[in-house]
């Protein structure tokens, strides 16, 4: 039987292409589902995090972390010396860090962690789901489909990955860099403590495993920005914002104990490292604190992006 379009409409037939069809693709369980469809099997980690990798955004943020440290190089080389007999606390350490590879790997996160390890760790995690909705392609891959609970975690540990390897590639050259050009000498401290090179480079270690975790806090902040929004600056530009507010609260003596709160307050607790005696106080305080306001950040975030109404 066929229509007036010249379309088969016979019942038995159409039946029996669904038939072949169904055996041809796929067997449809009896609740409805796809007999054979796993959940673990869509979006993959490495498929996710070679596809990360080959972003601009991401080779750029990576690569200039790597290139940073030839650029503190350059600046302490391009720095005219002064003879004066007055010097300010920060020509002082400046000078500190150029007296061992070590001491110049410190300062080289001393210079960036307030800032600039921010921004690379908002913009891994704040760009990650807000890029998909403004490129119109999350529907999509929760129609492959991807649970959202599996595409926001598969999402979050690898910008967790990639912000892993920022964090290793910055002090990792600036120490090759500084061990060229200054030496593998003793790392020594502002307040005058000297620390053997093995020591000291497991000191720098432990400071890059402290922040890290301390870092944890601005990953959960945005990666929940980029659950609540379609723009990715918005996102990145939110948590980067945010961090600075904190860092200006805390500036404020006035607030007194309240500062102990904000989520920036133990930012700069792993220089605790540098001495020869560890106070592992401000260190445990800071660790908890970020892990807390992260938990509570990411658990928002899922909360969030199971309840967002996808439409880009």
């Amino acid at each position: 039987m066929t229509d007036e379009h010249g379309v088969h409409t016979d019942p038995a037939a159409i039946a029996e292409l669904v038939a072949v069809a169904e055996s041809e693709h796929a067997q449809v369980a009896a609740d409805g589902s796809v007999a054979g469809y796993r959940a673990s099997r869509t979006l993959r980690l490495g498929v996710e995090l070679r596809r990360q990798l080959r972003r601009r955004r991401t080779q750029f943020a990576v690569a200039f972390l790597g290139v940073l440290p030839f650029l503190l190089l350059i600046a302490f080389k391009a720095a005219p010396s002064s003879n004066s007999g007055s010097r300010s606390a920060s020509s002082a350490f400046v000078d500190l860090a150029t007296s061992s590879g070590l001491n110049f790997a410190i300062f080289a996160l001393f210079a960036s962690a307030s800032f600039l390890l921010v921004v690379v760790i908002a913009l891994f995690f704040g760009d990650t789901i807000a890029s998909e909705a403004s490129w119109s392609s999350l529907k999509y891959l929760l129609a492959i489909p991807v649970p959202r609970g599996r595409l926001l975690r598969q999402k979050a540990v690898v910008s967790g990955i990639l912000s892993l390897i920022g964090l290793v590639v910055l002090p990792a050259m600036a120490l090759v860099v500084g061990l060229i050009w200054y030496g593998s000498g003793d790392l020594i401290s502002t307040t005058g403590e000297s620390l053997p090179f093995g020591t000291g480079l497991a000191r720098l270690a432990l400071a890059v495993v402290y922040l890290a975790v301390y870092l944890v806090w601005i990953a959960g902040l945005a990666l929940l920005l980029s659950v609540s929004t379609d723009a990715p600056l918005g996102a990145v530009g939110g948590a980067v914002l945010v961090s600075i507010v904190s860092q200006i609260l805390d500036s404020i003596t006035a607030l007194g104990d309240l500062r102990d709160y904000l989520p920036s307050h133990y930012a700069t607790a792993w220089s605790d490292l540098l001495s020869a005696d560890v106070d592992w106080g401000d260190m445990t305080r800071g660790a908890f604190s970020s892990l807390a306001y992260g938990a509570i950040f990411m658990a928002l975030a899922a909360r969030r992006f199971a309840r967002k109404d996808i439409t880009s």
